[in-house]
């Protein structure tokens, strides 16, 4: 993925050294997931998690799904638009966040792929490495460095620590790791129905989950952000005119009509979908489809949101309609996720 997105897959040397380890056996679902209860009895198949997750009703409903503005990547798929019913369902009014996942990794003994890998991708400008230990740049992307000790919790390299972040999203984490603490939490991650459904609030073809433009104004003239995007030349000087230079707390910024925060910019969030691009037109022909599970094959997982790093002039991608998608191994520094159950 030729963008600011997220590198795609995991750089060739590491994918040499563990070949075979990648999550493509887990795509069906949480078979074969690295899920396993503590000696304690704690974890997959013991008590309820410990993890309380604050979650909002989405009420069932019919919403136009795409993009209605043609500001769209072409191989992206945005389009056309066509109406989608969703059931009720719940859904996390945040992305998940360090302290939760971290609860995750305690009750389970999970290692997630990039501490199996034993590097992942951290934005040039957020390293806190040895030099020693930045092996080299993503192809075509040199502001991805491969930085070995990024992980979970090591967000931005071996000298970061989670616990500096509780409330952040969890990043450097596979679609397999979201998958694994979804089997945990007795939780799925949401479809790309759900996702748009939710992020959009209840405002109908709506651009923002605010509305229409991307930045208000207040009375004294001064520029209101409603979210956490990149400001500045991308990829060398970020401003920080919304206050953050990568994540920030999962609770920053105004929710949404139905109480969701930042479903625009911070960090993309994985869907369960298969991501094709060609999809929403096979949708359009059926009418008005119900809860639609995505595709059935694809060339990666869906990903939704935009983040930090997400600029006008080189990714609009934190538009509502907006789609990407990365291979479900893939990790890097602006990636998490947020879970749904039934309603």
């Amino acid at each position: 993925m030729s963008s600011c997105c997220t590198p795609e897959g995991r750089p060739a040397t590491d994918q040499q050294v563990h070949a075979g380890h990648a999550g493509a056996g887990n795509a069906a679902g949480h078979a074969g997931l690295s899920v396993h209860p503590r000696s304690d009895g704690t974890g997959a198949g013991g008590p309820v998690p410990a993890v309380a997750h604050d979650d909002v009703p989405i009420p069932a409903g019919t919403f136009a799904m795409g993009d209605p503005f043609g500001e769209g990547y072409p191989d992206d798929g945005e389009t056309p638009v066509h109406q989608v019913r969703v059931s009720a369902f719940r859904i996390d009014a945040t992305a998940v966040s360090n302290a939760a996942f971290s609860a995750f990794v305690d009750a389970t003994g999970h290692r997630t792929e990039s501490e199996i890998y034993g590097t992942s991708a951290v934005f040039h400008l957020a390293v806190q490495a040895d030099t020693r230990d930045i092996l080299g740049t993503a192809t075509g992307t040199p502001w991805w460095l491969n930085v070995r000790g990024a992980d979970w919790a090591h967000p931005s390299g071996p000298k970061s620590d989670w616990r500096n972040v509780p409330d952040h999203p969890v990043v450097q984490v596979s679609h397999t790791d979201a998958l694994a603490y979804c089997a945990w939490a007795g939780r799925s991650l949401p479809t790309e129905a759900q996702w748009e459904y939710a992020a959009r609030g209840g405002l109908a073809q709506a651009r923002y989950p605010w509305g229409a433009e991307l930045h208000g104004t207040a009375a004294d003239g001064a520029t209101i952000h409603r979210c956490n995007i990149w400001q500045g030349t991308f990829p060398t000087k970020n401003t920080c005119g919304d206050g953050y230079a990568t994540t920030a707390p999962v609770r920053t910024f105004a929710p949404n009509g139905y109480g969701l925060f930042q479903t625009s910019g911070n960090v993309w969030e994985w869907c369960a979908d298969w991501f094709l691009p060609k999809y929403y037109k096979s949708c359009l022909a059926r009418g008005t489809v119900e809860d639609p599970p995505g595709p059935t094959i694809g060339r990666g997982r869906v990903m939704r949101g935009g983040s930090y790093l997400c600029h006008d002039s080189y990714c609009n991608r934190y538009r509502l309609a907006a789609r990407r998608s990365n291979s479900p191994e893939s990790a890097s520094g602006n990636c998490g996720f947020r879970t749904v159950t039934a309603g």
